[in-house]
């Protein structure tokens, strides 16, 4: 499914923020049984209580792979 989703909607999988798009994708992978009010529900509940500012998204990483720091 991540390999699919390469080639169709994220044509460049950056090395700085590989674990998210794993931890998407596995996410993803996880519900893919359940309906889709279900699978709304166990996201926003992973969701609740966590924020990812501009800033800490943007945020230097260290990595020499070209990613926009």
């Amino acid at each position: 499914m991540m390999k699919r989703a390469h080639k169709g909607t994220f044509h460049k999988l950056s090395p700085k923020h590989l674990g998210r798009y794993v931890q998407e994708f596995a996410g993803r992978h996880n519900v893919r049984e359940q309906d889709t009010i279900r699978q709304i529900e166990s996201m926003r509940s992973g969701m609740e209580g966590k924020r990812l500012t501009y800033k800490v998204l943007i945020a230097k990483n260290g990595l020499a792979s070209g990613a926009r720091a």
